[in-house]
Protein backbone atom coordinates (compact mmCIF):
# COMPACT_ATOMS: atom_id res chain seq x y z
CA UNK A 1 0.00 0.00 0.00
CA UNK A 2 1.44 3.45 -1.34
CA UNK A 3 2.33 5.46 1.76
CA UNK A 4 -0.28 8.46 2.14
CA UNK A 5 2.36 10.67 3.54
CA UNK A 6 4.23 11.02 0.82
CA UNK A 7 3.77 12.13 -3.03
CA UNK A 8 5.49 10.73 -6.39
CA UNK A 9 8.80 12.82 -5.58
CA UNK A 10 9.60 10.66 -2.83
CA UNK A 11 8.83 13.47 -0.29
CA UNK A 12 6.28 14.54 2.45
CA UNK A 13 4.19 16.99 2.59
CA UNK A 14 5.79 18.12 5.71
CA UNK A 15 8.97 17.86 4.64
CA UNK A 16 7.81 20.23 1.66
CA UNK A 17 6.25 22.57 3.88
CA UNK A 18 9.10 22.48 6.22
CA UNK A 19 11.22 24.21 3.39
CA UNK A 20 8.73 26.04 2.29
CA UNK A 21 8.46 27.46 6.09
CA UNK A 22 12.44 27.73 6.60
CA UNK A 23 12.48 29.58 2.99
CA UNK A 24 10.16 32.25 4.07
CA UNK A 25 11.16 32.87 7.79
CA UNK A 26 14.90 33.67 6.24
CA UNK A 27 13.50 35.70 3.86
CA UNK A 28 11.24 37.66 6.67
CA UNK A 29 13.97 37.62 9.30
CA UNK A 30 16.47 39.37 6.30
CA UNK A 31 13.99 41.88 6.24
CA UNK A 32 15.57 44.98 7.68
CA UNK A 33 14.07 48.50 8.35
CA UNK A 34 16.16 51.11 8.69
CA UNK A 35 15.48 54.52 10.90
CA UNK A 36 17.21 57.17 9.23
CA UNK A 37 17.49 61.09 10.58
CA UNK A 38 16.95 62.60 7.01
CA UNK A 39 16.38 62.80 3.38
CA UNK A 40 19.84 62.50 2.59
CA UNK A 41 20.47 59.08 3.99
CA UNK A 42 17.05 58.04 3.12
CA UNK A 43 17.97 58.42 -0.19
CA UNK A 44 21.27 56.59 0.00
CA UNK A 45 20.10 53.82 1.45
CA UNK A 46 16.71 53.45 -0.87
CA UNK A 47 19.13 53.85 -3.81
CA UNK A 48 22.51 52.15 -3.03
CA UNK A 49 22.64 50.10 -0.41
CA UNK A 50 19.27 48.69 -0.41
CA UNK A 51 19.81 47.46 -4.22
CA UNK A 52 23.09 46.33 -3.63
CA UNK A 53 22.13 44.42 -0.76
CA UNK A 54 19.05 42.78 -1.43
CA UNK A 55 21.36 40.75 -3.89
CA UNK A 56 22.76 39.38 -1.39
CA UNK A 57 19.24 38.40 0.21
CA UNK A 58 18.90 41.60 2.57
CA UNK A 59 16.52 43.76 1.90
CA UNK A 60 16.10 47.10 3.24
CA UNK A 61 13.88 49.69 4.00
CA UNK A 62 13.92 52.81 5.02
CA UNK A 63 11.98 55.03 7.47
CA UNK A 64 12.59 58.56 8.37
CA UNK A 65 12.22 59.63 12.18
CA UNK A 66 9.89 62.58 12.83
CA UNK A 67 7.58 64.16 10.99
CA UNK A 68 7.83 65.25 7.13
CA UNK A 69 10.01 68.46 6.64
CA UNK A 70 12.28 67.85 10.28
CA UNK A 71 15.46 68.51 9.35
CA UNK A 72 17.64 66.70 11.83
CA UNK A 73 18.57 67.30 15.65
CA UNK A 74 16.65 64.75 16.78
CA UNK A 75 15.99 64.31 20.46
CA UNK A 76 16.71 60.49 21.04
CA UNK A 77 12.87 60.43 23.53
CA UNK A 78 11.64 60.56 19.71
CA UNK A 79 13.93 58.45 17.89
CA UNK A 80 13.64 55.64 20.87
CA UNK A 81 10.28 56.06 20.59
CA UNK A 82 10.19 55.23 16.95
CA UNK A 83 12.88 52.22 17.37
CA UNK A 84 10.32 50.86 19.71
CA UNK A 85 7.04 51.37 16.85
CA UNK A 86 9.03 49.14 14.35
CA UNK A 87 10.21 46.55 17.13
CA UNK A 88 6.69 46.32 17.89
CA UNK A 89 5.56 46.74 14.05
CA UNK A 90 7.47 43.50 12.63
CA UNK A 91 8.23 41.09 15.44
CA UNK A 92 10.22 39.05 12.74
CA UNK A 93 12.03 41.71 11.56
CA UNK A 94 15.52 43.11 12.15
CA UNK A 95 15.96 47.29 12.92
CA UNK A 96 18.82 49.05 12.35
CA UNK A 97 19.40 53.02 12.22
CA UNK A 98 21.35 55.41 10.40
CA UNK A 99 22.38 58.94 11.94
CA UNK A 100 25.24 60.93 11.98
CA UNK A 101 27.60 61.49 15.08
CA UNK A 102 27.54 65.12 14.47
CA UNK A 103 25.11 67.04 15.46
CA UNK A 104 23.59 65.02 18.16
CA UNK A 105 21.77 66.56 20.93
CA UNK A 106 22.82 66.34 24.65
CA UNK A 107 20.51 64.06 25.54
CA UNK A 108 21.66 60.95 23.24
CA UNK A 109 23.24 58.01 25.45
CA UNK A 110 26.85 57.68 25.70
CA UNK A 111 27.73 61.11 24.76
CA UNK A 112 29.66 62.29 27.84
CA UNK A 113 31.28 58.54 27.83
CA UNK A 114 32.05 59.26 24.27
CA UNK A 115 33.75 62.57 25.00
CA UNK A 116 37.34 63.21 24.25
CA UNK A 117 37.74 60.43 22.99
CA UNK A 118 39.77 58.49 20.14
CA UNK A 119 37.31 58.83 17.17
CA UNK A 120 37.83 54.62 16.60
CA UNK A 121 36.47 54.38 20.08
CA UNK A 122 33.10 56.35 19.92
CA UNK A 123 31.39 54.10 17.54
CA UNK A 124 31.42 51.67 20.54
CA UNK A 125 30.89 53.44 23.29
CA UNK A 126 27.71 55.72 21.63
CA UNK A 127 25.97 52.27 20.28
CA UNK A 128 26.18 50.00 23.11
CA UNK A 129 24.70 53.12 25.27
CA UNK A 130 21.33 53.26 22.66
CA UNK A 131 21.26 49.34 22.38
CA UNK A 132 21.15 49.13 26.06
CA UNK A 133 18.16 52.21 26.35
CA UNK A 134 17.04 50.51 23.75
CA UNK A 135 16.84 47.05 25.46
CA UNK A 136 15.51 48.28 28.51
CA UNK A 137 12.77 50.40 26.52
CA UNK A 138 11.52 47.15 25.03
CA UNK A 139 11.32 45.33 28.64
CA UNK A 140 11.67 41.78 29.27
CA UNK A 141 11.59 39.14 26.75
CA UNK A 142 13.12 41.67 23.89
CA UNK A 143 15.92 39.58 22.15
CA UNK A 144 18.56 42.09 21.48
CA UNK A 145 19.57 40.36 18.33
CA UNK A 146 17.02 42.36 16.47
CA UNK A 147 18.17 45.71 16.88
CA UNK A 148 21.65 46.46 15.50
CA UNK A 149 22.27 50.63 16.24
CA UNK A 150 24.79 52.32 14.24
CA UNK A 151 26.24 55.80 14.68
CA UNK A 152 28.43 57.45 11.51
CA UNK A 153 31.41 59.03 12.29
CA UNK A 154 31.02 61.94 11.83
CA UNK A 155 28.83 62.41 8.73
CA UNK A 156 26.69 60.55 5.89
CA UNK A 157 28.88 62.71 4.06
CA UNK A 158 32.06 60.67 5.45
CA UNK A 159 31.36 58.03 2.98
CA UNK A 160 31.74 60.34 0.09
CA UNK A 161 35.02 60.90 0.68
CA UNK A 162 35.59 57.17 -0.21
CA UNK A 163 35.42 58.45 -3.75
CA UNK A 164 37.23 61.70 -4.72
CA UNK A 165 37.06 60.94 -8.24
CA UNK A 166 33.29 60.63 -8.48
CA UNK A 167 32.59 63.61 -5.93
CA UNK A 168 34.25 65.75 -8.30
CA UNK A 169 32.83 64.17 -11.47
CA UNK A 170 29.68 64.64 -10.10
CA UNK A 171 30.41 68.45 -9.67
CA UNK A 172 31.51 68.57 -13.05
CA UNK A 173 34.51 70.25 -11.15
CA UNK A 174 37.53 68.23 -11.90
CA UNK A 175 40.15 69.99 -10.21
CA UNK A 176 38.50 69.15 -6.57
CA UNK A 177 39.41 65.81 -6.67
CA UNK A 178 43.26 66.37 -5.58
CA UNK A 179 41.66 68.72 -2.93
CA UNK A 180 38.98 66.12 -1.10
CA UNK A 181 41.78 63.46 -1.23
CA UNK A 182 44.19 66.22 0.60
CA UNK A 183 41.53 66.21 3.09
CA UNK A 184 41.43 62.62 3.51
CA UNK A 185 45.26 62.14 3.85
CA UNK A 186 45.25 65.09 6.44
CA UNK A 187 43.12 63.45 8.20
CA UNK A 188 43.78 59.90 8.75
CA UNK A 189 40.97 58.56 6.65
CA UNK A 190 37.40 58.76 5.66
CA UNK A 191 35.38 58.65 8.98
CA UNK A 192 38.41 60.77 10.58
CA UNK A 193 37.20 63.69 9.30
CA UNK A 194 36.24 65.39 12.00
CA UNK A 195 32.59 67.11 13.62
CA UNK A 196 33.63 70.42 13.90
CA UNK A 197 30.84 73.21 12.62
CA UNK A 198 33.36 74.45 9.92
CA UNK A 199 35.36 71.42 9.55
CA UNK A 200 32.43 68.40 9.14
CA UNK A 201 32.55 66.16 6.29
CA UNK A 202 29.79 68.36 4.55
CA UNK A 203 31.02 71.86 5.46
CA UNK A 204 34.34 70.58 3.69
CA UNK A 205 32.43 69.99 0.68
CA UNK A 206 30.22 73.22 0.69
CA UNK A 207 34.09 74.92 1.40
CA UNK A 208 35.03 73.89 -1.82
CA UNK A 209 31.62 73.34 -3.77
CA UNK A 210 29.21 75.73 -2.54
CA UNK A 211 26.37 74.60 -4.19
CA UNK A 212 26.41 71.09 -2.86
CA UNK A 213 23.05 69.61 -2.17
CA UNK A 214 22.05 67.33 0.45
CA UNK A 215 18.01 65.32 0.37
CA UNK A 216 16.56 63.11 -2.53
CA UNK A 217 15.35 65.36 -5.09
CA UNK A 218 16.65 64.95 -8.81
CA UNK A 219 19.38 67.88 -8.16
CA UNK A 220 21.09 66.48 -4.94
CA UNK A 221 24.66 65.26 -4.71
CA UNK A 222 24.57 63.10 -2.10
CA UNK A 223 23.21 59.41 -3.01
CA UNK A 224 23.98 60.12 -7.12
CA UNK A 225 27.91 60.74 -5.71
CA UNK A 226 27.45 57.60 -3.25
CA UNK A 227 25.77 55.05 -6.44
CA UNK A 228 28.54 56.00 -8.61
CA UNK A 229 31.06 55.24 -5.82
CA UNK A 230 29.30 51.75 -4.67
CA UNK A 231 29.28 50.09 -1.38
CA UNK A 232 32.18 47.76 -1.91
CA UNK A 233 34.50 50.80 -2.28
CA UNK A 234 33.18 52.67 0.37
CA UNK A 235 33.55 49.72 2.97
CA UNK A 236 37.20 49.46 2.06
CA UNK A 237 38.18 52.97 2.92
CA UNK A 238 35.45 53.17 6.34
CA UNK A 239 35.98 50.45 8.50
CA UNK A 240 32.74 51.22 11.02
CA UNK A 241 30.73 51.63 8.10
CA UNK A 242 32.16 47.81 7.05
CA UNK A 243 31.40 46.58 10.15
CA UNK A 244 27.85 47.92 10.28
CA UNK A 245 27.08 46.48 6.80
CA UNK A 246 29.25 43.09 7.70
CA UNK A 247 26.76 42.70 10.75
CA UNK A 248 23.66 42.99 7.73
CA UNK A 249 25.30 40.79 5.68
CA UNK A 250 25.23 38.21 8.55
CA UNK A 251 21.19 38.27 8.76
CA UNK A 252 21.09 36.36 5.77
Amino acid sequence: MPNPCRNGLGISPWEICGKRMFSMEARYMSRVLVLVEGPTERAIVERVFAPELGVKGVYLYARLVGKPGHKGGNRFATVRRELRALLHQEPGSVVTMLFDYYGLRNDWPGLSGAKGKNPEEIPAIVESAIAAAVAEEMGPGFNPNRFIPYVQLYEIESLLFAGPDEMAKVFNRSELEEEFRKIVEQCGGCEMINDGPETAPSKRIIGLFPAYKKGSSVNAHAYRIARHIGLERMRQSCPHFNEWVSKLEQLM
